[in-house]
């Protein structure tokens, strides 16, 4: 390769330059304080619930007005006063407490004090649980 010619370049520089700084960054309170002191001017807007944890859904909707005319009553549905009566009978004949019983068929003391009370909601796997436990039927005529 000796005596061809002069040596150049056949490739243009390579320039590395920094990002921009992001959206975040340029809301960073170092950010804002260097600009103050630089003089830049600085735009401050006050978003409605900024700042706060109130979701989108804990405001009021469109719909509030349609749910305060609807008079529909809805609950759900509790334990007859029969089968109750017919499940604290059946563990006393039983002599069973509570906890026994709940240790039979598997499930919490607090469900045979809920269905007991009444306040728990009927489930038919339970109720045939309990039928086969105390050996009464529960449900239907007897």
């Amino acid at each position: 390769m000796s005596g061809v010619g002069p040596l150049s370049q056949d490739w243009e520089p390579v320039v590395l330059r920094k990002k921009a700084p992001t959206a975040a960054a340029r809301k960073d309170e170092k950010a804002v304080n260097a600009a103050r002191r630089s003089g830049a001017d600085i735009d401050t807007i006050k978003k409605y619930n900024a700042g706060t944890n109130k979701s989108a859904s804990s405001s009021t909707s469109l719909n509030t007005k349609r749910l305060d005319d609807d008079t529909e009553n809805l609950a759900h549905d509790r334990v007859p006063t029969e089968l109750k009566k017919a499940i604290m009978q059946a563990r006393m004949d039983k002599k069973l407490t509570q906890a026994q019983l709940a240790q039979l068929i598997n499930e919490k003391p607090q469900i045979i004090q809920e269905y007991e009370s009444g306040k728990a909601i009927p489930n038919q796997q339970i109720i045939g649980k309990l039928e086969r436990a105390l050996g009464a039927k529960l449900r239907g005529k007897k």
